[in-house]
């Protein structure tokens, strides 16, 4: 069995509105032992937001997103039938994981709009230092996740834009995995999160930039909701759908690399992705496609170079770490070019750096 070649949708419900935590308590019925997972940042701001107490068991993460700390969790839950999750990307996996560990069900309620976390059976896993690790594959979707849009407005505007950058790649990702499948290889499914990449990229290329500014007035407009709504949910219909062709692919491993930079740390994970789907791009020899989203990069404060990442030395020797990885025997970019060489890595940030 290889459950992560399988098709799985994402969560097995998803509510997304204006002030619909205010019914937090109704999707609560049902479930006697709940333990909640959160960060500091996460249950400072849930707690401006909610302003009634929830009078059950809570556990802060450590901020990695490791095995180590959600077992950890685990460890002083004991015992659950449901795990509430508030928080952003790491939170999430954090208490995937833990759920998982617990044979416990999962209520997300995301604080950011950033990433596909809340929505997927996927997670991110990081070594406890917070370098990443794999890609792990839970057994169990989220059983609910509650998108309130309203609430989502304090979502930092860098974390909003990062996570149109992880968005974005959904379409770039799938057609470089996919462009030299032959057609009468390419199942229903497989049509179907190419299709559902292609909107996604559609969404986020006419309502981004304005979705952004409604972000800046504090407006739930039709267009903040549905970049909302991209992000954290189309986005990960593309993975379930079409499986292994509708994962991650040489932006991922570009960002993973940069993972081993402790320069970029601080960097947020879809500003990072962006820039990887420009390596992408320029490994394939796609330069017009770059040209065309300079403008949307600019306008949406996305990365174009390597300085905007908190990266001035671009030699192969300081990169090493980087594109090492990238073209390693393990990592995505491999699903793009089997043949892929961390020299060629190299290359096409170079290209990159030179537009």
């Amino acid at each position: 069995m290889d459950i992560s070649t399988e098709v799985r949708p994402g969560a097995n419900r998803y509510v997304s509105g204006e002030g619909i935590l205010q019914d937090l308590p109704s999707y609560l019925v049902g479930f006697k032992k709940i333990s909640i997972i959160t960060g500091e940042k996460s249950a400072e701001a849930f707690k401006q937001y909610y302003r009634k107490e929830l009078d059950y068991p809570t556990y802060r993460y450590d901020g990695s997103s490791s095995q180590e700390n959600a077992l950890e969790l685990t460890a002083k839950i004991e015992e659950a039938e449901l795990i509430l999750a508030i928080g952003a990307g790491r939170v999430i996996d954090t208490a995937k994981m833990a759920a998982e560990a617990l044979n416990a069900e999962l209520i997300v309620v995301p604080t950011l709009i950033s990433n596909c976390a809340p929505f997927t059976p996927i997670v991110a896993v990081y070594h406890p230092d917070r370098t990443f690790k794999a890609i792990g594959y839970m057994k169990r979707a989220p059983f609910l996740t509650l998108v309130d849009s309203k609430f989502l407005l304090a979502t930092p505007k860098d974390y909003f834009v990062a996570g149109i950058g992880d968005t974005l790649a959904k379409w770039y990702e799938i057609e470089g995995l996919t462009r030299n499948l032959p057609d009468e290889q390419k199942s229903a499914y497989v049509r179907l999160g190419i299709a559902s990449a292609k909107a996604i990229q559609e969404i986020l290329l006419n309502d981004a930039i304005p979705a952004i500014q409604d972000l800046e007035a504090q407006k739930a407009t039709p267009a903040f909701s549905r970049i909302t709504d991209t992000i954290i949910g189309l986005a990960g219909e593309t993975g379930g759908f079409a499986a292994s062709f509708g994962r991650s692919a040489g932006a991922h491993a570009v960002h993973d690399g940069l993972s081993y930079l402790a320069a970029a740390h601080e960097q947020l994970h879809g500003k990072k992705v962006a820039y990887g789907i420009l390596v992408q791009l320029a490994h394939t020899n796609d330069l017009r496609e770059i040209n065309k989203l300079k403008t949307f990069y600019q306008a949406t404060g996305l990365p174009l170079k390597l300085k905007e990442l908190n990266i001035s030395d671009t030699s192969k020797e300081n990169l090493a770490p980087v594109i090492n990885h990238a073209a390693s025997a393990n990592e995505t970019f491999r699903l793009v070019d089997p043949q892929i060489t961390a020299d060629q890595v190299y290359q096409a940030i170079k290209t990159v750096e030179s537009l």
